[in-house]
Parts: structure tokens; sequence; C-alpha cells
């Protein structure tokens, strides 16, 4: 059992999250639950007025462990470790979270298996994933270690203080450089897809020309999210007929038995350390497909000066002035 004395009148959600230095939904599980008590009587309501001086209670609940019925047989490359945050490189085909039409390991298992796992206080073992990236998508995410990390590098991803950087492999080069700030919602005929929808959520992404080969079938693009939502860089692309390459459900339209894979990579994580605060920089290598691809035409060694971490920071420093879709 954790006691501690209010240090001043306020919501009980609100002590408790400060306190605890957990996230409020987590607060609001413990407190749903029957876990907290104050001066020795049960509160299961979030917004009880506390006073100065009383005493609150918690009860740790029993940990309900991850329920897994697969086992992950694939590797994942751990790009770098602390005692706080996992930085992976996660691989294409892995699907991050479970779901009743997963019938295959995804990558909360792998954590499972490795011991990543993180005893929430609100009585559900879970996996500290912060983002996620589609089953397709290949590239860099971090994984919080513990409750405190999560909690903060959550309040990243909210308030746009974690930065992420994609390159992509489209059929088209863009006019120019980009903004498309245009809401994302279920698409009304596909449940598999998303698209513009008036009114829905709001979502914003940058895009940036990085090499186009000479025929201009294979162009290299790089894009910036401002927002998370499902499939937002293919959901953008296609609204301005622009198709990742391999990408069927977004209108790609190949022939060709050479296009293996979505080539979308997730390629620069930048993030405060949520122990040190130090900011810290995460670049997952470009795939070897990509290099296949755009190989042919263009030099390896040309690739990567054109995709160093600092050049494509550049790029997104300032783009105040480029072409707007609203």
């Amino acid at each position: 059992m954790t006691e501690f004395i209010s240090s001043k009148s306020a919501r009980l959600d609100q002590e408790l999250a400060l306190y605890l230095k957990i996230s409020r939904n987590q607060v609001l599980s413990l407190i749903k639950g029957g876990n907290v008590s104050v001066n020795d009587k049960v509160v299961t309501k979030a917004g009880f007025a506390l006073n100065l001086g009383d005493k609150i209670s918690l009860i740790k609940p029993q940990i309900t462990p991850i329920q897994s019925e697969f086992k992950a047989e694939f590797d994942v490359e751990i790009l770098y470790e602390d005692s706080d945050i996992l930085v992976i490189n996660k691989p294409i085909g892995v699907t991050v979270h479970p779901a009743p039409s997963v019938k295959e390991a995804t990558l909360v298992e792998w954590l499972k298996q490795k011991g990543y796992t993180l005893s929430s206080l609100g009585g559900t073992e879970r996996a500290g994933i912060v983002h996620r990236l589609d089953k397709g998508t290949s590239g860099v995410m971090v994984v919080a270690k513990n409750n405190q990390a999560h909690t903060a590098l959550s309040q990243q991803l909210s308030s746009k203080d974690m930065g992420r950087i994609y390159l992509a492999l489209c059929d088209l080069p863009l006019k120019e450089n980009c903004i498309i700030d245009r809401p994302i919602g279920r698409h009304p005929q596909n449940r598999l897809k998303n698209t513009i929808v008036s009114g829905a959520k709001s979502a914003k992404s940058a895009f940036a020309n990085i090499l186009t080969t000479q025929n201009k079938r294979v162009n290299l693009i790089a894009a910036k999210l401002f927002t998370g939502r499902t499939h937002q860089i293919r959901v953008h692309l296609a609204s301005i007929n622009r198709h990742i390459l391999g990408d069927d459900l977004y209108g790609f339209k190949s022939n060709s038995d050479r296009i293996s894979r979505i080539f979308l990579h997730a390629y620069i994580l930048r993030l405060i350390h949520p122990r040190s605060n130090q900011i810290m920089e995460f670049k997952a290598p470009l795939p070897n497909e990509f290099y296949e691809l755009i190989g042919k035409e263009v030099n390896k060694e040309i690739v990567d000066e054109s995709t160093t971490p600092s050049i494509l920071c550049d790029i997104f420093r300032d783009s105040s002035y480029w072409m707007y879709y609203n």
C-alpha cells in the first residue's frame, strides 16, 4: 500500500497523477477499480474534491498478464537501450498491436518474450509502446521501459516535441515541397482504408523531394509528421495523386514483380530523454530494398549524402513558404 498526504485542495485524479507521475488514464483506471481511498474511505470518482491534509491510500491491484497465443519468431534490431527507453528498427510485415483479426505474433508478443513490459498501476501488464507503425512500414520506434518514461514520451508525442521523419519511394515526384493539412477519417466504402473526411480528426504532414531518377519512375521523398493518424502519409499523398511504391491499398498500380513491399520507412526519431532531458536522435538505416530499386540509376553514395539527418532536418526547418494543401 502507498500512502501520502494531499498537498493542496485539488481533484483526486490530478493529485494522484502528480504524485505518482503517471497518466490521467492510468489514474482513472485505479480510481474506478476501487483501489484508492481518501481518509480510509474508498473513492471511485475521479473528480472527488480533496482538502489540504487529506490522507490518500493506494492499493496496487493484481497484475493481469498480457494474453498471447502466438510466439514471436522474428528478430528486431535494437538501435539503443538504457534503463528507461528501448529504440528499435521495426521490420516490415510485423503488426504492432494484437487484434482479433491478427492471426500471428505482433511486436507486443516480441516485447513480452524479451521481458520488455510495464507493470501498469492500472492492473494490466502492457507493452510500453508510445507510437505505432503500420504493418507494412519499417523503421525506428521508441518503447518505454517504465511507467514514468511512458508518460513523459506520450506527452512529447502529444505536444509535438517528438520529431519523426520518414523516407518513401513514390511513383511521381512532388510538384514542389508541400504541406498537406487535411482531416483524416475512415473510408465510407472500405473499412481497411482511411481517407480525407471533412470534419474528421485534423492531420498535418510535410513532404519534400529528395531524389528523382532520370526516367522519373522512382522518386525518393521525405515526410515529416505533425500529427499521427492511421495511414496518414499514405492518405495525404494519395490526396494529391502521389502513391508510395507497393501501396496497392492507396492506389499504386504496377504489374512488376519487383515491388516487394510498401516503400515507406520511419527513418529519423528525435526525442527528449525522459530522465536526462537530453535531446536524442536515432536513425534506422535505409533498407536494402530501397537501394536496390533506386540504385540502378542513382549511386548509393549520393543517396546516403542526400539523406543524412542534418540535411533532412534542415529541409524541414522552415516550411512556411511551401505549397499548402487544405
